[in-house]
């Protein structure tokens, strides 16, 4: 769990607001962005790693 504060503030809120406040529709927007963000930024460093 200490991995988790060394994340930037912005991160730590989005999940607090998940924990805490999200109603089921905003969890699925969220899931769908976030998603899609890491699958982006997956496939980029992965093709940065195989030059």
């Amino acid at each position: 769990m200490s991995d988790f504060h060394n994340l930037p503030k912005s991160v730590k809120k989005t999940v607090r607001y998940i924990n805490q406040d999200a109603s089921y529709n905003q969890l699925m927007m969220l899931k769908k962005y976030l998603k899609q963000a890491i699958e982006r930024k997956e496939k980029e460093l992965y093709k940065k790693n195989n030059l």
